[in-house]
């Protein structure tokens, strides 16, 4: 394979990974890769082993992203087997590739000389056997989050749990649980180790990606038979994020391994099988198909995580030290009681802190530390995961612990584990770097919290979720010291532990502070909208310059405050001037100058690398010449090349705080960059297409900038506020890094560092997303170390000065100014009147002496004049009246007042200011709720002395009144310079004066002030040093700085004058805001503090303003060359102007001018566009330029022309910037509009198209009625316009449709914009069939011919028809799918029969590539309507307009023939009446609508008026239904165009739910030239199963096409089997070569023609899968369903016979088992005799079918092990041989109402039990045997051994297992395993028959289960048993002879003749006295 960029192909080969450029050159189907395997030799030629081709035109196809090929055999040179390897293949296709789906079939290995199924198409999954494998591909893929806006949207997890496998325990019963984001999903319970579940399970959320890709996908494994604690029998734990960054969002196929995540000491407890899909709005969910076979057993291989990453036992240790900064969340109440009884505490200390660490779905807890702010817990967590884990995240939280409520979260950060550790497998093989993998590492380092505000509130705070980190924080909230180790196979004894005092103390060197010193100088403040109060902004790092935190210093952190000014147009804006803000802030933190360095270098390189990006990027869409493209490039290559040699990263030699992730880090960048530099110079020496290479910068882009990112920053953000009054209102956070000094170099230094930079501020959790600026602030920034803080002065601007300040008050009593009347205000205070200070009171800071005394400086700043800024403004005044009820109104005590009831002048004592002049005299206000007279009246109610409510009628009850009296004044438009207005100096002692102690002061005196004031300030100047820098001594000052530029010294500082234009040309794209569908537009455009607006444009979304908008004498503050590295941005804001209400927003653009620093400067901008944002997604694009140029000192500067004048001061933009322009045709081909919904309740009926485009406007006749005819009279429309030659300013085309109603009413009832009309350019004249009718549409037009007629076929033998009625039952329509699908074991012979098959798509057929969507002859653009007042929502689509576009250019001469028209030869636009039939095959992933995660489909579909309802032939309890059916239905086209076909969830008692729905365009279909109204078939049949079933034969269609493109006919010879065509001549033989001929064939001449046609890019015989959308989630997919559609045209005839589609049977078979004997079971009980054995029996089930469970009889008292039985088991099973499953019909529950379909695989489980009576039968051993690959018998019990069914991770069952239903019978022995300790041992050996007897068969051979009859086939006889087998209670004579006297025989005997002996003893004993006596007496004698 020739090495070619940009995306590239992998090789992994076991923990080596391989990569392959290929230059953009995208697989084929012939591609494939040539292993070679050799013996390395030190010495001499390295030894061949073998080797191996494999092809890989599954990849070239798309099927899948890797390939997994397994024991591919190694050829050697004599063709002999070498071995086997194993290897993963994973391939990265150029971007505009397109895969080729006729290049499917299954991957073959070549090996040698021979071919082996050896692979396994793994779709989605990811290439394994090396971990760097794995972490790359999730790298790479981690961009696609990116993509994602961060805004709640619709998700949907799919998690399919398929099968498990070697589950610990015996005779379990599996269930699998499953937890995605708090919901839960419980599977069937199934029997056995090896279950068998395929059950599917979704599971819909709404939700932040952020959210989302957090959260945990818990699988758990339970013994449901257990209801002990061990229930669990393992678990596993995956993020979201984890599935989603892998290809196609899923996890293919994968086998789990098991774990028990709570004890570490165990092992796998078993595999689970899943598939797990994680799909967002508009991804389509890959097609879960079965792997080829094989696969089931080699779980190793597949294995989610690959085989060269086993997972391990880590131990995750982290160390909390300690943490800073908390701040209070108690309140204060009890605190404050304590101390008024003498118990101490501050508010600091409210606050009981601990912290929470959780990390897959574990939580670990510190102490708590009750009222404590710095608490040091020194405690250390231990978590005890698997590793790799497969979560990212550890989540730190510091929580408040409260007694009563719920917990508080302070702040909430994560240690990211991709960032602080890395696999290493992302580099490259051959840079000898081995070892830049490392375990997770961080610290001891501090992380930063962020979260709401500090300020502590009783109240609910508002911001909480920001404490848990949902969004970006706005405030510091303290800071916590950790650090984290990773231990392999570490030992957890204690979860939380204290931290050894050595560790502690190793820490504390990381804890050494030095001092920081921050300056911000504020050089603008502009785009206010709510100016309010007066404006004051602060600064502050970490915990230092808050104004409103106690624990630190005061600092001079804030600026002054200042009141906003109008800038004359729309914004307000600071009026700084030449006066400019500064504060200071000096911090203590951690010198981490080697961290935030590094990342500054790399960030420099990256943007450098970025800005020449985009210029290569705009030469190459700009289409430059070769020359400028080449130079663009190399220079891009070259300064980069430079930028990596020339700014080293630092070393860590000698630097304080390191850590070992430092050196991990740092030797990962340096291997990374120098692997960068490598491949840069590559491609500067290799590379042969420039375009290619882009994609390959784009990952180096890609790659800097994440090894930018520092995990160790622990330098708290920059926080800027803007206060209004006391309160915050909005904030911008600035990472400290980008405004860093470094002494390092010049490239080490932030971005910002002391540039002058634009902020756009935002409001905290702004739900607006950024919809209205706060407050946009030009700042300059620097920050850096004390001890260099003299190279501050190199950066500073203009001279600083600081001042102490404070406010002399006075009020006025009895009309005399002084203190007495000063009520809660001092004589002397700060600016907010709160704080009294004196001026003996104030001493300069350390360093700083005074340098003037006391004097008057008024505060400009703060003075608010109500007309300040404005050209018109209206003096008001309002006349008060007061009455006793019911009496005469009078003059109240206070005749004139403000609206506020404010004491106010009289008119007569109204002045007109200087520069104004009055418009009219005083007049009473009548256009507001009032009287006649302008009167308004109110009740007063104590303790008020004014109403607070006014109305307009009279009441007898009121008592006062009031009129407003206005004036209206107006001065000339002022010159757009200056920022600050020339105003009069006010009062010579420098007083403000109020009418009220507030804020609003005001120069003038007036009658109706009362309170006065004026500052006072005195200047300081640092004693021993000079320069900028000694404003960094004001530390704990009080003082206010600014920064003064002076006007009288040096020009350096003087203000520079700017000459701006902008210049507006149009936008496009822009929401709709009105109800009519428009907008009307307008823009603000804002540069600094002034602003000026566009023209108003009336009712179009692509408005042309084409504007230049002129900024005379700019006045901006700083150094020209700064200006040009950070011009200020030009904002333009966009909005909808109303007539009622306030205008609302359409989007904010901002860029930014062309810099002109002097007048030789003959650069022209370049109008570009530019996007439109509107809270955070973009609204359309602007085409805008701007140009700032450098006015001389003398103003001779020479400025461009000014623009030609379109009206009084409207400038159009000029030539050289307007885009040039050509006379440009635009043809309209106008066919027809439809589904236009009703508009203000009234049909639409009468409607017109009105198209618009560069100014012109033409309009179509009128449908005089929609219902009969919704085409348009006449179709074709023509326009000359003027067009811009360049495409990217060719202005949209809009279509508005009018209705035509009575009176005279034309309302606008849809509008559609088309961006873009590159697609409709044409050359005029080239022919095209394209623009011409379609092929039916033009044969239906076409006179009728006998021709035309459709003869009989004749009729077949009798002998024919019956071969063909037997092949229908072996050959049906669903083996010609199965074998289009290449499920060759599923199709039968039908291949080898030689029929053909057709195609299947994976989409909908108008998405497929090569037809163009089928709309070749006219597209379809949706009409919108009304306003478009929520992002999140859908325009409303009111109808469709049918038609298309042909653009091309025209020639200016007159004198030239225009070319020809493109639409002629159109076909008739009337109604045709069509049979349209739909057949439906299958539906695939259906969303469950039942409880039970199924449902019950059926189809509902509708066509016009038409809907067939199949709801009676639901199919229930399913998700993956097959339907199988046809359904024919009549409709008009084009009035019923729409075939919406729906799937129906059936309920018996609620209203049925729609699942999905997908929308057939059949108009499309019918006039496509594609010939899609029915597909053509491989080959032309009269009969079978492919007949053919069109209207018009072969030859018939090819002589339309013909007459089409106007060739001549098509001519046949040799009885059709030659054909000439387009001067080609084809034969039969070419297309027949290598088909098999069969009897259904037709004619020669018609099969001829369809090869030809089938050359054609027609469409072809297929099925098309469509996507089923609902209304609940319309992004997201609800299933998807295979299909076709069938049109005909009623008035061509009958259509052929429709396809048979109806679904495959089960067939019915019985599974005989005859269990013969048993040997060796375990003998598990003892006898009362001492013996041991066992009561035998045993039991039999087929999964699926657990009540069906049989059992033989017992064979008791078994001595040695041996049981007899002669028992025959008989299962009766529906069998799919296609499928290989069992179709197991059955109710889940005693209430279900319908049965349930399951496949099932064939297996069979026996088990051999102890028969217990008076206990629980005891379990001994169990044999579970898959009938599909049933492992072979032994023959002899010696030979049968658990070795027989090993099938572990590493083992492979015999390869002698074959199918039963192959081998149909077999006999032989089995051994039978049971658990002890984990380990399986030997429970027995069972001697079986199997036999598989079908329907048919089991008639002919009849047996009877157990020894019933009929007893035959075979005849069982009784068993054989021994005598003493018996069960003792039933047979007490057995008993006695088999038991009692087998064993107590001896002792019996001994028992009787003792007895015996006894009896004679006792006898003799008895009568010896007697026969003494007798003896001695002797009576007888």
């Amino acid at each position: 394979m020739a090495p070619q960029s940009c995306h590239q192909i992998s090789l992994i080969f076991l923990v080596m990974v391989l990569e392959f450029d290929l230059k953009g050159t995208p697989l084929d189907s012939a591609s494939y890769i040539d292993v070679v395997v050799k013996d390395y030799e030190t010495i001499g030629k390295d030894k061949f082993l073998g080797s191996a081709k494999i092809s890989l035109k599954d990849l070239a196809a798309g099927h899948s992203t890797s390939l997994q090929s397994k024991n591919v055999p190694l050829a050697s040179e004599s063709g002999q087997n070498a071995g086997s390897i194993d290897l993963v293949i994973a391939y990265e296709p150029p971007p505009n590739a397109t895969p080729n789906p006729q290049d499917g079939g299954d991957t073959m290995v070549d090996s040698g000389g021979g071919t082996d199924e050896g692979t396994d198409g793994v779709p989605g999954g990811s290439p394994g056997g090396s971990p760097g494998g794995v972490l790359a591909v999730r790298r790479r893929d981690r961009g696609s989050r990116s993509r994602l806006t961060n805004k709640p949207q619709d998700f949907q997890i799919r998690a399919r749990v398929i099968e498990g496998r070697q589950l610990p325990g015996n005779n379990v019963k599996p269930v699998v649980k499953v937890n995605v984001c708090g919901q839960t999903h419980r599977t069937r319970i199934k029997r056995g180790n090896n279950p068998f579940f395929d059950e599917v399970f979704f599971y819909n959320v709404h939700m932040t990606p952020s959210e989302l890709f957090d959260q945990n996908i818990s699988i758990r494994v339970y013994d449901s038979f257990s209801l002990r604690a061990d229930a669990l029998m393992g678990e596993f734990m995956v993020d979201v994020g984890y599935v989603y960054d892998e290809p196609a969002h899923c996890v293919m196929r994968k086998w789990l391994l098991l774990n028990d995540l709570e004890d570490s000491s165990s092992g796998a407890r078993g595999y689970l099988k899943v598939s797990i899909f994680v799909v967002g709005a508009g991804d389509e969910p890959p097609v879960d198909k079965a792997d080829a076979g094989g696969e089931e057993d080699d779980i190793e291989s597949n294995l989610l995580l690959p085989a060269g990453l086993t997972l391990r036992w880590a131990m995750l240790s982290l160390k909390v030290f300690r943490a800073e900064d908390v701040p209070q969340m108690d309140d204060s109440f009890l605190q404050s009681m304590k101390g008024i009884f003498g118990e101490g505490g501050g508010k600091k200390n409210l606050v009981d802190p601990f912290l929470e660490a959780s990390f897959a779905g574990k939580k670990l807890c510190t102490q708590i530390m009750e009222k404590n702010a710095n608490p040091e817990w020194n405690q250390v967590l231990s978590l005890q995961v698997k590793f790799p884990s497969m979560c990212e995240c550890i989540k730190l939280t510091i929580l408040d612990w409260d007694r009563v409520s719920r917990n508080d979260a302070i702040g909430t950060t994560h240690l990211n584990l991709a960032k602080i550790a890395s696999s290493g497998g992302e580099i490259e093989a051959h840079t000898g770097e081995s070892e830049v993998g490392f375990l997770p590492a961080f610290g001891p380092c501090y992380v930063n919290l962020y979260g709401s505000p500090r300020e502590f509130t009783g109240l609910p705070d508002p911001y909480e979720e920001l404490n848990y980190g949902k969004g970006e924080g706005v405030a510091y909230r303290g800071r916590v010291l950790v650090q984290l180790s990773t231990q392999l196979e570490g030992k957890v004894d204690k979860a939380v532990d204290a931290i050894p005092s050595d560790d502690i103390l190793v820490a504390q060197k990381y804890q050494r502070r030095r001092k920081y010193c921050l300056c911000v100088v504020f050089h603008s403040g502009s785009m206010i909208q709510d100016p309010g109060e007066p404006i004051q902004f602060e600064v502050s790092i970490g915990n230092y310059g808050n104004k409103l935190d106690s624990t630190c210093k005061p600092l001079a952190s804030t600026t002054q405050y200042s009141c906003a000014v109008f800038d004359g147009n729309y914004y307000y804006y600071l009026p700084w001037a030449a006066t400019k803000p500064v504060v200071v802030v000096t911090s203590f933190w951690e010198d981490i100058s080697h961290r935030l360095d590094t990342a500054n270098i790399i960030l420099y390189i990256t943007r450098r690398l970025k800005s020449n990006l985009v210029t290569l990027k705009n030469t190459i869409s700009a289409k430059a010449a070769d020359k400028k493209l080449v130079e663009a490039w190399v220079k891009l290559l070259t300064q980069f090349l430079e930028d990596l040699e020339s700014y080293p990263l630092p070393l860590l030699e000698g630097q304080a705080h390191l850590t070992s992730l430092d050196f991990q880090l740092k030797k990962l960048r340096d291997s990374a960059m120098a692997t960068i530099q490598g491949a840069a110079r590559q491609m500067r020496e290799e590379t042969k297409e420039i375009e290619d290479t882009v994609a390959d910068i784009e990952g180096w882009v890609e790659k800097l900038t994440q090894l930018a990112e520092e995990p160790q920053n622990s330098m708290p953000d920059v926080i800027i506020w803007m206060l209004r009054g006391e309160k915050r209102v909005a904030y911008s956070r600035v990472p400290a890094h980008q405004v860093l000094f470094s002494t390092y170099s010049e490239q080490a230094c932030g971005q910002y560092c002391g540039q002058t930079q634009t902020i756009f501020m935002q409001y905290p959790m702004d739900k607006n997303k950024g919809l209205k600026v706060p407050v946009q602030i030009r700042a300059n920034m620097w920050l850096g170390l004390s001890s260099v803080e003299k190279k501050f002065n190199s950066f500073s601007e203009g001279t600083f000065s600081v001042f102490a300040e404070l406010y002399e008050n006075q009020a006025e009593m009895f009309g005399k100014w002084g203190t007495t009347g000063l009520v809660g205000r001092y004589n002397f205070s700060d600016v907010t009147g709160k704080m009294k200070l004196k001026q003996q009171y104030f001493m300069p800071p350390s360093g700083w002496e005074w340098e003037d005394e006391w004097f008057v400086d008024p505060e400009k700043n703060l003075l608010s004049e109500a007309d300040a800024g404005h050209t018109e403004f209206m003096d008001e005044v309002f006349q008060n009246e007061t009455r006793y009820p019911g009496g005469d109104w009078k003059p109240a005590s206070e005749p004139y007042t403000d609206v506020n009831g404010e004491k106010s002048q009289s008119p007569s004592e109204f002045t007109c200011p200087e520069g104004w002049s009055w418009e009219d005299e005083w007049s009473v206000d009548e256009n507001r709720a009032v009287d006649e007279q302008g009167w308004e009246y109110g009740v007063t109610i104590p303790p008020d002395d004014k109403p607070r409510s006014w109305g307009p009628a009279e009441k007898m009850y009121h008592v006062h009144r009031r009129r407003r009296l206005v004036r209206p004044r107006k001065r000339p438009e002022p010159s757009a310079g200056s920022s600050v207005e020339k105003q009069n100096q006010g009062h010579p002692e420098g007083w403000e004066f109020s009418s009220l102690i507030g804020w609003n002061f005001h120069r003038k005196e007036r009658s109706s002030d009362t309170f006065r004031r004026r500052r006072w300030r005195r200047k300081m100047a640092p004693e021993g040093r000079l320069g900028a820098a000694a404003i960094f001594q004001l530390e704990g000052g009080s003082s206010t700085e600014e920064k003064e530029k002076s006007s009288d010294s040096t020009t350096a500082f003087e203000p520079y004058v700017y000459h701006l234009r902008v210049y507006v040309y149009q936008a496009r794209g822009l929401t709709s805001m009105d109800k009519d569908s428009f907008s009307d537009p307008y823009a603000h455009v804002s540069f600094l503090h002034l602003s000026k607006t566009t023209e108003k444009l009336r009712a179009t979304l692509n408005p042309t303003w084409d504007q230049t908008l002129i900024f005379h004498s700019l006045e901006i503050y700083g150094d020209p060359q700064s200006l040009v590295l950070n011009p200020p941005s030009i904002v333009l804001e966009f909005h909808d102007q109303d007539m009622v209400g306030k205008d609302e927003m359409l989007g904010r653009t901002v860029f930014t001018p062309l810099m002109e620093n002097s007048s030789t400067g003959d650069r022209k901008p370049k109008l570009l566009w530019y996007p439109i944002l509107q809270k955070g997604q973009q609204a359309g694009e602007a085409l805008l330029a701007a140009e700032l140029i450098l006015q001389d000192k003398g103003g001779t500067l020479d400025f461009p022309l000014v623009p030609p004048m379109r009206a009084e001061n409207l400038y159009m933009v000029p030539q050289g910037i307007r885009p040039v322009v050509q006379l440009t045709a635009v043809e309209i081909l106008v066919w027809g509009l439809r589904n236009m919904k009703s508009y203000e309740l009234a049909a639409v009926s009468s409607p017109s198209l009105v198209v618009e485009c560069g100014g012109q406007r033409v309009e179509s006749a009128v449908i005089r009625n929609m219902k009969k005819s919704p085409n348009f009279p006449s179709s074709v429309l023509f326009i000359q316009v003027l067009l811009p030659k360049e495409e990217m300013y060719t202005p949209p085309i809009v279509l508005k449709v009018i209705d035509h109603r009575p009176f005279g009413r034309k309302p606008v009832v849809g509008q559609c914009t088309i961006t873009s009309v590159e697609q409709f350019r044409c050359d005029p004249y080239t022919i095209t069939p394209d623009g011409a009718m379609a092929n039916k549409m033009s044969l239906m037009m076409s006179s009728r011919s006998p021709h035309l007629s459709i003869s009989m076929e004749e009729r077949r033998p009798l002998l024919e028809t019956q071969v063909i009625e037997k092949e229908k039952e072996t050959v049906d329509w669903w083996s010609k799918f199965y074998a289009s699908l290449g499920e060759q074991e599923r199709c039968g012979e039908y291949l080898k029969k030689g029929y053909d098959i057709l195609t299947v798509y994976d989409d909908e057929l108008e998405d497929v590539p090569g037809f163009h969507g089928l709309t070749d002859f006219c597209d379809t653009f949706k009409l919108e309507r009304g306003k478009r007042d929520h992002e999140d929502r859908d325009p409303t689509v009111v109808g469709e307009f049918k038609g298309s576009f042909r653009v091309y250019p025209l020639s200016d001469d007159p004198g030239v023939m225009a070319p020809p028209r493109q639409f002629r030869e159109l076909p008739d636009s009337g109604p045709q009446e069509c049979l349209v039939r739909v057949y439906i095959l299958r539906a695939l992933d259906l969303q469950p609508k039942d409880n039970n995660g199924r449902c019950d489909p059926y189809m509902r579909i509708s066509l016009g008026r038409n809907t067939i309802d199949d709801s009676d032939h639901y199919i229930p309890n399913t998700t993956n239904p097959v339907f199988g059916k046809m359904y024919e239905m009549s409709c008009y086209l084009p009035q019923e165009k729409d075939l919406k076909i729906s799937v129906y969830d059936y309920d018996l008692l609620t209203r049925d739910e729609k699942v999905g729905e997908t929308v057939i365009d059949l108009e499309n279909r019918f006039l496509s030239r594609y010939n899609a109204y029915c597909g053509l078939p491989q080959t032309y049949c009269t009969s079978g199963s492919n007949q053919w079933r069109d209207q018009l034969k072969p030859s018939q269609i090819l002589d339309n096409v013909a007459r089409l493109k106007s060739m001549s006919k098509p001519r046949t010879e040799d009885n059709g089997n030659t054909l000439s065509f387009q001067g080609k001549d084809y034969t039969l033989a070419e297309f027949e070569a290598n088909q098999e001929v069969h009897q259904h064939l037709g004619p020669a001449r018609e099969r001829m023609c369809l090869h030809v046609l089938r050359t054609m890019d027609l469409v072809p015989e297929h099925v098309e899968t469509r996507t089923l959308f609902s209304s609940f989630q319309p992004t997201l997919s609800q299933g998807k369903l295979q299909m076709w559609v069938d049109v005909f045209p009623k008035s061509l005839g009958l259509p052929g016979p429709p396809f048979d589609i109806t679904p495959r049977k089960a067939k019915k078979n019985f599974l005989r088992v005859i269990v013969w004997n048993t040997t060796d079971v375990t003998l598990d009980e003892t006898s009362i005799t001492g013996e041991h054995m066992s009561d035998i029996y045993v039991k039999g089930w087929m999964p699926g079918m657990e009540e069906e469970k049989q059992k033989t009889d017992v064979h008791y008292r078994s001595l040695d092990g041996d049981g007899c039985f002669n028992w025959r088991f008989i299962f009766n099973f529906d069998y799919l041989p296609a499928e290989e499953l069992c179709l197991v019909s059955k109710k889940e529950n005693f209430w279900s109402l319908d049965k349930s379909e399951f496949r099932i695989p064939p297996k069979l489980i026996v088990q051999i039990w102890d028969n217990d009576k008076f206990s629980l039968d005891d379990y001994l051993g169990v044999v579970e045997l898959d009938l599909r690959s049933l492992v072979p018998p032994a023959k002899t019990p010696e030979k049968c051994g658990l070795e027989m069914m090993d099938d572990g991770p590493d083992k492979k069952k015999s390869e002698r297992a074959k199918s039963l239903f192959a081998q149909q019978s077999v006999r032989g022995w089995w051994p039978c395993s049971m658990e002890r300790d984990g380990k399986k041992e030997m429970g027995g050996k069972v001697e079986m028959t199997l036999e598989i007897v079908s329907d048919d068969d089991a008639d002919e051979k009849p047996a009877g289960k157990a020894r019933d009859e009929p007893n035959m086939n075979p005849r069982l006889e009784p068993p054989n048993r021994p005598d003493t087998s018996f069960f003792w209670f039933t047979n007490p004579c057995k008993t006695m002879k088999f038991i009692v006297w087998r064993r107590f025989r001896c002792l019996f005997i001994s028992v009787i003749i003792l007895v015996i002996l006894g009896l004679f003893l006792a006898i003799f004993l008895y009568s010896l006295p007697n026969y003494i006596s007798m003896k001695l007496i002797k009576p007888l004698s």
